[in-house]
């Protein structure tokens, strides 16, 4: 028998995958069997998602996710766990949907029937427009990039994982988990490495995880997965930390005359970030030429504007 919602604390928002944009609320004292069977509480349709696969239990102030013994398993924030305890933010990973659990205000009315009902309204509305065949894809403005290549690291999937944001389309490319490739706008020039870490400084954007691209690449990554996203999370904070001294990205630059001292007096990194001035003219192109990281060529930049060697024009 259906029991009616009644104001729910929390509900399970979903932020990838086939039933994208929909909820499921939560309330206590009640446990919800997520499957692929039709006569579960919440039903999933895809072929990852297993007859019974998790149950999340409301005791209390507890929420509870437990895997049920699926084949595919289930991931909390990037680890699979048979048993977890949930709080507000955790982001769950079921078959090929990220799920978001969220808190709510006020009553939500109808039963649980209607919001199955829902979630599948909206699964099919989906199918018939572009999403279609796009079984993962979502915002990086909901689940950020880092976090997103955790859980397809933990949960090993293959494809090639797009983002397009308005600093151009990049590529992550994956085998079981592991990232062998990347590229930003095709752009040669940004060597793999430098295009993971890039890529994790964006945070606004769309991404859909593709088919896997067998075709061979010119430079595969050796890092694991695990220490490309340690070090492009330290990167990243280290851009944030300085970043108000930088010039805005589009900033061109320029090389003063006369000198404000001796090139001799340069060391060979900083050297290399001036002439990349003189060539190319602009941050951006000073950036995509350099041949270490982002971080690397701000670091020697800020130092060449704190010494006026160097002005934004």
């Amino acid at each position: 028998m259906d029991h009616a919602i009644a104001m729910p604390h929390f509900a399970l928002r979903f932020i990838s995958g086939k039933y994208q944009g929909g909820e499921f609320p939560l309330r206590m004292e009640r446990e919800i069997v997520i499957g692929r069977s039709s006569d579960l509480d919440m039903v999933l349709v895809e072929d990852m998602v297993s007859r019974k696969h998790a149950k999340i239990s409301t005791v209390g102030n507890q929420i509870v996710i437990s895997d049920m013994g699926s084949t595919n398993g289930t991931f909390v924030n990037g680890e699979k766990v048979k048993k977890a305890r949930l709080k507000e933010g955790d982001r769950i990973l079921i078959g090929t949907s990220i799920i978001k659990l969220v808190s709510v205000e006020g009553l939500v009315g109808g039963t649980e029937a209607e919001a199955r009902a829902k979630l599948e309204s909206n699964a099919q509305r989906r199918q018939q427009t572009s999403a279609a065949g796009r079984p993962m894809s979502g915002s990086i403005e909901e689940i950020p990039l880092p976090d997103l290549l955790q859980l397809l690291s933990t949960s090993r999937k293959s494809g090639v994982l797009t983002v397009r944001s308005d600093r151009g389309t990049g590529k992550i490319y994956l085998r079981k988990g592991q990232i062998y490739y990347a590229s930003i706008d095709d752009n040669f020039a940004i060597r793999p490495q430098k295009a993971i870490y890039r890529l994790l400084t964006w945070s606004t954007g769309a991404f859909e995880l593709e088919a896997p691209d067998e075709r061979q690449v010119m430079e595969e990554i050796s890092e694991s997965t695990e220490a490309l996203l340690m070090e492009g999370v330290r990167h990243l904070d280290e851009i944030r930390r300085i970043e108000p001294e930088l010039p805005v990205l589009g900033s061109r630059l320029a090389v003063p005359t006369p000198l404000a001292g001796q090139l001799r007096d340069l060391p060979p990194e900083q050297l290399d970030i001036f002439q990349l001035v003189l060539d190319q003219g602009s941050l951006q192109g000073v950036l995509d030429n350099y041949g270490g990281s982002d971080f690397e060529a701000y670091t020697q930049l800020l130092e060449l504007l704190r010494r006026e060697f160097v002005v934004v024009t």
